[in-house]
C-alpha cells in the first residue's frame, strides 16, 4: 500500500491564484484557469506541477522539465521550455516559499500526535513483539515491526514507519520517516525535523516549508545527539548499512549511500550527496549541493567546498587531494623554519653602556 504522505495538500489552485500567492507575474499568452496541483522539484513535475529554479546549476533540469509553470527570475526567463509557464518574479525563491505555504499550510505546524490521544494511539499498528516502555509516544498510523523496541521517552511520529527488530532509544524523536528493519537509533535522535530553510533578503528572512521525508535503509546506526533533516521537496535518504556517529548534522535533501562511515562532529549541507562507502573524519562537513564520490575518504577537521572523485582523499580547508595538501603543509613548515631561522640569526638589538 502507498504511504498516505505526511502532509495533507490544499487545492487544486490556479495559476493565477499561485502566481499571485508568489508575488509574480504571468506572462500574457499564460492560461490564468490552468489547473496547478502541487509544486515539484523541476526533474519530477509535470503539466499539473509548478516548479521554481533559482540556481544556475539546475540549468540542464530547467531545459528537459515537463512542469506545466515555473517560477524564474528575469534573466532566465528565456530559457523556459515550450509548453512551460514561465512565472516572472526577482525572487523565485521567495515565490516559491509562498506558494508552498499556500498548497501545505500546516507544514509549520506539523501534526506528531493527536491532542488528548492516549500514549500509544490506537491507529498505530505493532506487530506481534513490539516493545513500548513507558512514557513513550507512538502517534496515529504508525507502523512498527515484530521485535522492535521503543525506549522511555522516546517519540515516533504520525505515519512513521519502522521496521523489525529496530531500537529507538530513550528521548530519540522520529518524524516524517520510514525507517528499514534493523536500524538503531541512539538516545536523543531527531529525525524529521524542519531543514534550514530560508530565503533570505534585506527584509528578513521568509521561511521555506518543509514537506519531504527521511527514508533510513536497513542496518543503518545512528548515534547520540545525532540530527537528520526532513527534505525540503524531496527526500533525505541513508543508505543501507551506514554508520552515523554521535553529534552528526546532516541537513535536508542529503544522499548518504550504502556503508558508509561519518565520524562525530559532522555536518553535512542540504543537497550534498555522498556515494557509498564514504568516509568522513571527525569534525569533518561539506558545503551544499556537491557530489563526494563513492569510495572517498574526507579526512578529519576538513572541508571540501567542490565535488570530490570516486576514491579519493582529500585533507584540509577547503579540501585538496590529500598529497597536495601534504605538500603545501610541508612547505609551509619549511618556510615558518627559514623565517624562524633569519630572525634567530639576524642582529641583535644594541644597548648602551
Amino acid at each position: 500500500m502507498e504511504h498516505p504522505g505526511f502532509f495533507e495538500r490544499a487545492g487544486p489552485y490556479t495559476l493565477f491564484e499561485v502566481a499571485q500567492a508568489a508575488g509574480a507575474e504571468l506572462p500574457d499568452s499564460a492560461d490564468p484557469a490552468m489547473p496547478i496541483e502541487d509544486v515539484r522539484p523541476l526533474a519530477e513535475a509535470t503539466r499539473a506541477h509548478i516548479s521554481f529554479i533559482d540556481n544556475k546549476k539546475y540549468l540542464g533540469q530547467l531545459d528537459l522539465t515537463a512542469a506545466g509553470a515555473c517560477l524564474v527570475a528575469p534573466p532566465l526567463a528565456g530559457r523556459i521550455p515550450a509548453g512551460t509557464v514561465g512565472v516572472v518574479t526577482r525572487q523565485p525563491y521567495h515565490g516559491f516559499a509562498r506558494a508552498l505555504a499556500l498548497f501545505y499550510p500546516s507544514a509549520m505546524q506539523p501534526m506528531v500526535a493527536t491532542p488528548g490521544a492516549q500514549p500509544v494511539d490506537p491507529t498505530a499498528r505493532l506487530e506481534d513483539g513490539v516493545v513500548i516502555e513507558p512514557g513513550a509516544v507512538i502517534g496515529r498510523e504508525v507502523q512498527i515491526g515484530a521485535g522492535t523496541r521503543i525506549a522511555a521517552g522516546a517519540v515516533v511520529g504520525a505515519r512513521v514507519t519502522i521496521g523489525r527488530n529496530c531500537y529507538i532509544g530513550a528521548l530519540a524523536t522520529v518524524t516524517h520517516a520510514l525507517v528499514g528493519d534493523r536500524v538503531i537509533i541512539h538516545s536523543g535522535v531527531r529525525i524529521g525535523q524542519d531543514g534550514f530553510g530560508f530565503a533570505m533578503g534585506p527584509g528578513g528572512h521568509l521561511k521555506v516549508p518543509q514537506i519531504g521525508r527521511v527514508i533510513i535503509q536497513d542496518d543503518v546506526e545512528i548515534g547520540a545527539n545525532t540530527t537528520i533533516d526532513r527534505g525540503a521537496l524531496k527526500d533525505t535518504m541513508i543508505g543501507e548499512g551506514t554508520k552515523i556517529d554521535n553529534l552528526v548534522q546532516i541537513g535536508h535533501n542529503v544522499i548518504v549511500g550504502r556503508h558508509c562511515v561519518i565520524v562525530a562532529m559532522c555536518g553535512i549541507s542540504g543537497s550534498t550527496e555522498l556515494g557509498d562507502y564514504v568516509v568522513m573524519g571527525g569534525q569533518s562537513g561539506t558545503v551544499g549541493h556537491i557530489k563526494i564520490g563513492t569510495g572517498a575518504q574526507i579526512g578529519g577537521s576538513s572541508h571540501p567546498a567542490h565535488d570530490v572523485p570516486p576514491g579519493a582523499k582529500y585533507f584540509g580547508t577547503p579540501a585538496k587531494p590529500l598529497r597536495e595538501s601534504a605538500r603545501e603543509q610541508a612547505l609551509i613548515k619549511r618556510l615558518v623554519a627559514r623565517d624562524k631561522n633569519n630572525y634567530d640569526d639576524g642582529p641583535k638589538g644594541s644597548s648602551e653602556d
